[in-house]
């Protein structure tokens, strides 16, 4: 299979799911979106990285980078190769003198240690087709020259989705892709999957 490269392209608190974060990865020839829900300490470790801090002591992730180094691995890439009842599966493609092997890991400390070792991010086809959220095309303003501006997230009532119809589900959809609030958009789209595999 064919593998697209990701980029992140967003880190924000859950307002759903308290303690949690939202990982949005990019695909990085398209629109599409991949949320991915994560826990607070992972959250922490990447964007460390990505901010360029140093903690005054070593995070999980930095000291297995140590480890590693020490031994002369290398991680070549990071794959998110599966996604099973909502659960993303990834694994580290990592080098020892010439000999390639393959180590099973949550998404999550995948990313955390992609950020640590400058790799590649990559996922499938099936799995950006599955589990992806598609940005509609730039609004005026954003084509324009000027400065586009974030809308405020809005508070969204956790309950009652279940009781919307499809269309309205596929309208607030929408509205929350155009709020870029891809873990709000996650939690409809896998409610719009899950109606459409009931009535098949």
């Amino acid at each position: 299979m064919e593998k697209i490269g990701l980029d992140i392209v967003g880190l924000s608190y859950s307002q759903t799911q308290s303690g949690a974060y939202a990982l949005v990865l990019g695909e990085q020839e398209g629109k599409r979106r991949l949320p991915i829900i994560i826990g607070g300490f992972e959250a922490q470790a990447i964007a460390i990285e990505l901010e360029d801090m140093t903690p005054s002591r070593p995070l999980t992730h930095d000291l297995f980078k140590s480890f590693a180094e020490s031994f002369d691995i290398k991680i070549d890439e990071v794959i998110i190769y599966n996604l099973m009842e909502g659960i993303f599966h990834a694994k580290l493609v990592c080098e020892k003198e010439g000999k390639q092997i393959e180590i099973d890991t949550r998404t999550s400390d995948a990313v955390a240690l992609a950020v640590r070792f400058k790799c590649p991010i990559y996922t499938y086809e099936f799995i950006l087709k599955e589990a992806g959220i598609v940005l509609e095309e730039e609004t005026a303003s954003e084509s324009s020259n000027e400065p586009s501006k974030k809308v405020p997230a809005i508070k969204k009532e956790k309950k009652g989705i279940a009781s919307l119809k499809i269309s309205e589900l596929q309208d607030k959809l929408q509205n929350a892709i155009d709020q870029e609030d891809y873990e709000e958009a996650s939690r409809i789209r896998d409610e719009i999957k899950k109606r459409s595999e009931t009535s098949n």
